[in-house]
């Protein structure tokens, strides 16, 4: 268990195993993150950097000029226009993967993670549509499966699913909005 000094196998894993059994049935909304991290499509290839080694993210959806969700970045593509000529001056939609890869909130973990190995993809993202804007509500990576699987009780996921406490939408704006002025020198 927490602690111990056996090594992996060494059956401190029998009682995680029966964890795992209970919670077989587990779905995507259990383990996903509701708020997903954006960027515009105009963004510099050195912010979305920044932001994911930052926030040791794995991709940021990119959003069009009305807030459509229109394309992923993540490390992949960094690394690919890393290498290209004119890296510097690359935009968010220049090195863009074209789409948002979509999962269900009410898809079974381990279905939601072969569909993501089918489509190649580390983030899966639930989608929400609201007046006619479509953009990414919450969002299901590799590393959520990663932490499920090693999860030694419920307490070490309690960040994450629909049941995870969260800022509310005004206390988010706020600490957007302070940002936002610190960085224009207004505070």
């Amino acid at each position: 268990m927490a602690g111990s000094s056996q090594p992996p196998g060494d059956g401190h894993g029998a009682d995680v195993l029966a964890l795992k059994i209970m919670k077989e049935n587990v779905l995507v909304r259990d383990i996903m993150t509701v708020g997903v991290p954006t960027c515009k499509w105009n963004t510099p290839l050195v912010e979305i950097s920044r932001h994911l080694v930052d926030h040791n993210g794995e991709a940021l959806c990119v959003l069009d000029s009305e807030g459509h969700g229109i394309g992923v970045v993540g490390i992949d593509e960094l690394i690919n226009a890393y290498t290209k000529e004119n890296k510097d001056s690359a935009l968010a939609e220049e090195i863009m993967t074209e789409g948002v890869p979509e999962i269900q909130a009410d898809l079974s973990l381990k279905v939601a993670a072969k569909i993501m190995q089918d489509k190649k993809v580390r983030v899966a993202y639930l989608m929400h549509n609201s007046a006619g804007i479509i953009y990414p509500a919450a969002y299901l990576t590799y590393r959520h499966i990663l932490r499920y699987i090693a999860a030694m009780d419920d307490n070490e996921l309690k960040d994450l699913g629909l049941a995870a406490e969260r800022k509310s939408p005004v206390q988010t704006f706020i600490e957007r909005r302070d940002a936002a002025r610190k960085k224009a020198g207004m505070m």
